[in-house]
């Protein structure tokens, strides 16, 4: 699936070939609620690192987390591998990539524009970094997690019979 998306300002414009794109987990991390969650987690889809096309990359610019930040333990004087990759204008989070999966690219999917699918079930990562005022949906189709779960997003994908070609 192609998916397109863009900034609040429209300053910047993307497109990426996808085939997951069913934006069914929530991340409630520190660095995620903080730099794109409003409602205390943010959403990541996966897509194809080679069909990204970017208009207005003048105005993209880039934020690596302290690695003490990421990990929540003892300070370390590194930065996260993972790039967030936002609008210097108007500060929408529009994608992050990891040089450590140099084939994958995760838009935000607040920045998508394209329709994406319903999902089936919603998965809730991280919950441990959750602020006390972040209550998550619960029920047979919310699945919680304190921490990173061990399926992939293509896992999920492919178990729900979801994955396009």
């Amino acid at each position: 699936m192609l998916l397109q998306g863009s900034c609040h300002c429209r300053a910047v414009k993307f497109s990426v070939e996808s085939a997951t794109s069913y934006p069914f987990m929530r991340c409630y991390c520190a660095v995620c609620r903080k730099t794109q969650g409003g409602g205390g987690f943010t959403i990541n889809l996966a897509g194809q690192a080679k069909s990204l096309k970017i208009v207005g990359l003048r105005s993209v610019k880039t934020y690596r987390a302290s690695a003490e930040s990421v990990a929540g333990g003892a300070a370390e004087d590194k930065l996260s591998y993972l790039r967030r990759n936002f609008c210097g204008i108007c500060g929408s989070a529009l994608w992050c990539e990891d040089p450590r999966w140099p084939d994958l690219v995760h838009p935000f999917a607040s920045a998508i524009d394209t329709k994406l699918p319903k999902t089936p079930e919603t998965i809730h990562i991280m919950l441990n970094s959750a602020p006390e005022w972040v209550t998550p949906d619960t029920g047979k189709k919310h699945i919680h997690f304190d921490c990173y779960p061990d399926e992939s997003i293509e896992t999920w994908h492919r178990r729900h019979g979801l994955m396009e070609n």
